[in-house]
């Protein structure tokens, strides 16, 4: 009987036990809060990281494509970084049919009519911006972009479009002593080619359609032609309706390119379309369109805004939106003489773009505090981080259907560009 009463008292009352669980809880608890924690910590910085990674890579391709705004040929280089320093010459009748995304229709209220003779390439076909708000675009976005809403594929709401236009200088074909014959007018009669290993083939132009451009650092012509022989492009003549005028014999033979404009000149526009996360929210994906074809930059990108610094009559420098330098800041701010005065032509005096970008996390992240919620975004005249939906706050996430609950910052830049005087 003593034996198993021993043997009972070495077992464990269930006070004891009940003590026991208690303490393994708490101590559980607290190695999972530390997990948690640690976990949460590192999600941050995850987004974090890749937030500074993301705009990094977003504002680095923006300004590869700002700086090549109005950039044509310049073989000698001449300390011009490849500009050539005065616009090409349009010689063609149909210059609008070899660009895309062109929102600027001769014509078109309030800008001028077609051409009858040749002119200087346009301001505002080098670039155009595109100052969206929560509805609308002003001037109206390109046609054939996606249309403002919430569902992937869509363009974000409130996030500007931006169109630049600049020559691929590494293509076309160099060419020859005695590749271009002229009439005795001073004309040019025809143009032979005889392109090298590392030149496209002349097959590659589509003609008739393609319009050719002749250019040499002084100067630059764009014409339509016609190809005979396989390798002599003749061009048209102004009784065909595609050339205003027959292009000219240059004053220089020296450092001649020819190229195919409708396929080298370049169009490039930039915007931002709703892309899914993949846990149920969506966020925003930086756009970049060349010659019709669209291709994603970098995901986490929710807004983006431009700034054109322009440079008016007076020489001042002023900062506008799109709109404003459209219309010339409600007929404010005037172009300088160079430039004339048609409608857009202030888009030429373009000296520098501010680009402003606000990225977030690309993931909901329900444990933030709401003070790590809060972001200073300067186009919505922030001073301070503010909440998400702050009433300052000229477009919120949740207006562009995004979540509230993600990491947000602010990316900025001034870049110089080429201005396009003549």
């Amino acid at each position: 009987m003593n034996a198993v009463r021993r043997h009972r008292a070495a077992g464990l009352s269930l006070v004891e036990l009940m003590l026991a669980m208690t303490l393994g809880l708490i101590v559980a608890s607290g190695f999972i809060s530390v997990f948690l924690a640690t976990s949460g910590s590192q999600r941050t910085q995850h987004q974090l990281a890749l937030l500074q990674e993301s705009g990094r890579f977003a504002m680095d391709r923006l300004t590869q494509d700002l700086r090549m705004a109005h950039v044509s040929y310049c073989a000698q280089g001449d300390g011009k970084d490849g500009v050539l320093r005065r616009a090409p010459t349009v010689q063609a009748n149909a210059l609008l049919g070899a660009l895309h995304d062109v929102t600027t229709r001769w014509g078109s209220a309030p800008y001028p009519a077609a051409p009858a003779k040749p002119y200087d390439f346009p301001p505002f076909l080098a670039m155009r911006g595109y100052d969206c708000a929560k509805v609308i675009c002003r001037p109206a976005a390109p046609v054939g972009l996606p249309a403002m809403g919430h569902a992937p594929g869509q363009r974000v709401v409130g996030a500007d479009v931006l169109t630049l236009r600049h020559l691929d200088t590494a293509a076309g074909w160099q060419l020859g002593s005695g590749a271009i014959a002229g009439n005795a007018d001073r004309t040019i009669h025809h143009i032979t080619i005889q392109p090298s290993e590392d030149e496209p083939s002349v097959a590659d132009i589509h003609l008739p359609g393609d319009l050719l451009m002749l250019a040499d650092c002084a100067q630059a012509q764009i014409f339509a032609a016609n190809l005979q022989g396989g390798d002599t492009f003749y061009p048209d003549a102004i009784e065909t309706g595609r050339n205003l005028a027959v292009p000219r014999l240059p004053p220089s033979f020296t450092a001649l390119r020819l190229f195919d404009f409708s396929h080298d000149f370049r169009t490039v526009t930039y915007y931002l379309q709703v892309v899914d996360t993949g846990d149920g929210a969506s966020t925003g994906a930086l756009m970049r369109r060349e010659n019709g074809l669209a291709s994603e930059v970098v995901r986490g990108v929710e807004r983006m805004d431009f700034r054109y610094g322009v440079e008016d009559a007076d020489g001042a420098t002023r900062y506008l939106a799109a709109a404003q330098v459209d219309d010339r800041a409600g007929g404010i701010v005037a172009c300088p003489a160079e430039l004339g005065d048609d409608h857009g032509c202030l888009w030429g005096a373009v000296k520098s773009i501010e680009v402003h970008l606000l990225l977030d996390g690309q993931q909901v992240h329900g444990g933030l505090a709401a003070s790590a919620l809060r972001y200073a975004y300067s186009m919505d005249g922030d001073i301070a981080p503010a909440a998400p939906d702050a009433a300052s706050r000229v477009v919120r996430p949740a207006e562009q259907g995004f979540d509230n609950r993600m990491l947000r910052r602010e990316f900025s830049t001034l870049v110089a560009v080429r201005n396009g005087n003549p």
